[in-house]
């Protein structure tokens, strides 16, 4: 029986084991989590016992692909070359990790361009994932749709597309929609949601569309503040968020609940989106 791929973010504190465990006991079948501090730097020395542990796992609850998550603090179009490298050495060794669960998604926040301007930060942004992205590696690279707060790049579908044109292993990247995010960036999903579908498909292709972070926002469509909020307690809403796990284009892929939650929380979302989710008919 086909089912909706959905799940939260989770810590990973107590490694992925733990976190395949925390899922299922959420009836999830994906989940995502921090690569490292998401305010901090050094990730935590990888145990691969407990890497292959929550392989097995993952097998037999027939998980989908989980979507780890790059720290907040890398910024890949900064205008410091200090930072720019540090964005660079967490890539480059996050990606390096990610290949002892192979097959995952890997997704970022493009960057801030920090009054340098958009064409800049999008070149830097796309520079920096030729220099990383290698032919063996496994993982897909996800750049995240952002709200257009500050100097954030992927405010829109053409910055995502301008990005990905100046990719050369186009094969090894797609898109992460953050619903909060595309309708504070002035995409209205709860109004017109074919409508921005059919637009992101003629901008970016819906084909590099790979996972969906589902949340609600505090916010009015184009406020630009990225707020979230829980399910049905924002300005999207429930039933326009049910439309987004059901519509067609979008109901296979993996849904992330990133709203202010505790495990409890999560579960009664996890099961409320369940509930709301119309399986096919042939």
């Amino acid at each position: 029986m086909k089912q909706l791929h959905i799940g939260s973010h989770l810590s990973s504190a107590g490694g992925y084991l733990t976190m395949g465990r925390e899922a299922a006991e959420l009836g999830a079948d994906t989940f995502a989590f921090f690569t490292r501090n998401p305010r901090g730097g050094r990730a935590k020395a990888l145990d691969e016992e407990d890497v292959a542990a929550f392989c097995t796992f993952a097998a037999a609850h027939h998980f989908v692909q989980v979507v780890a998550h790059a720290p907040y603090t890398m910024n890949a179009c900064a205008a410091r070359e200090e930072l720019r490298e540090f964005a660079r050495d967490v890539l480059r060794e996050d990606l390096r990790r990610m290949e002892y669960m192979p097959g995952n998604y890997y997704n970022f926040h493009p960057g801030s361009h920090v009054k340098q301007g958009a064409a800049a930060g999008i070149e830097k942004i796309a520079g920096l994932l030729n220099e990383v992205l290698t032919p063996q590696q496994s993982t897909t690279v996800l750049l995240e749709t952002m709200a257009g707060k500050g100097t954030e790049v992927g405010r829109s579908f053409e910055e995502l597309r301008a990005i990905l044109d100046r990719i050369e292993r186009k094969e090894k990247v797609g898109v992460c929609l953050d619903t909060c995010h595309v309708w504070d960036a002035g995409y209205d999903i709860a109004g017109d949601l074919d409508g921005v579908l059919r637009e992101f498909d003629r901008i970016v292709g819906l084909p590099r569309l790979r996972a969906v972070h589902l949340n609600d926002s505090l916010n009015a469509c184009g406020s630009r503040k990225d707020r979230h909020a829980r399910i049905g307690e924002g300005k999207i809403g429930l039933a326009a968020l049910a439309a987004v796990t059901n519509h067609p284009r979008l109901r296979n892929l993996p849904f992330i609940l990133e709203t202010p939650n505790d495990h409890a929380g999560y579960a009664r979302e996890i099961a409320l989106m369940r509930s709301c989710w119309k399986e096919e008919r042939m």
